[in-house]
């Protein structure tokens, strides 16, 4: 369950970290990111480390509340989705159809831009 959240929030924060605060910004990749604890990122910030987590908390909030309104990351997920299932039928029913692959490629790309 926690490694399930833990890649919901960063996902979440891949979508909507430009939403955030320089503070929020770095508590977050420091905690989520680059695993570091609550101490560390206490001691880096002389703060508590209530306060971090206070702030991580909040941020993962309002994280969920971004995508609650604006739903970039479900919207993502169901097109990842959905080109996946695309690209087996293709694969799998017209593996010798040049333009349609091109086509499905293509779709794949814009995804990772």
């Amino acid at each position: 369950m926690e490694i399930e959240k833990n890649y919901r929030i960063n996902s979440l924060f891949a979508f909507y970290q430009p939403l955030l605060t320089a503070k929020q910004n770095n508590y977050m990749q420091l905690y989520y990111g680059d695993d570091y604890s609550l101490g560390e990122i206490a001691e880096e910030f002389n703060v508590s480390r209530q306060a971090v987590y206070d702030n991580l908390r909040r941020t993962e909030k309002i994280l969920e509340d971004y995508e609650g309104k604006l739903h970039l990351y479900q919207e993502f997920t169901a097109r990842n989705e959905q080109a996946d299932e695309i690209q087996a039928y293709v694969a799998d029913n017209y593996p010798k159809d040049a333009k349609l692959n091109r086509l499905v490629a293509g779709l794949e790309n814009l995804e990772e831009q």
